[in-house]
């Protein structure tokens, strides 16, 4: 299974620092352009938010779980993402 790790604060945030490897997909565009975020993905692909303090990540998750995404997980923020799964 594959992995893809989703930074959902907004741009200038992602560019002060952001996990090794995550796009940056800000939860104002989520809903927009997840599509365009995974079309070359597999459907069981494993998606982890984060943001700086888990809400915005709680809420993108939220979202696409009601876009019918089922493994979503909030990641919370960088350092806990980091520490968890890379």
């Amino acid at each position: 299974m594959s992995r893809l790790i989703v930074d959902v604060r907004e741009p200038f945030e992602y560019k002060s620092g952001h996990v090794t490897g995550a796009v940056n997909m800000p939860l104002s565009r989520l809903e927009r352009d997840v599509e365009r975020l995974l079309e070359d993905m597999d459907s069981d692909t494993e998606l982890i938010l984060y943001c700086r303090s888990g809400s915005r990540a709680s809420v993108a998750m939220s979202m696409l779980r009601n876009l019918g995404y089922s493994n979503v997980t909030n990641g919370i923020n960088q350092d806990h993402v980091t520490a968890r799964y890379l």
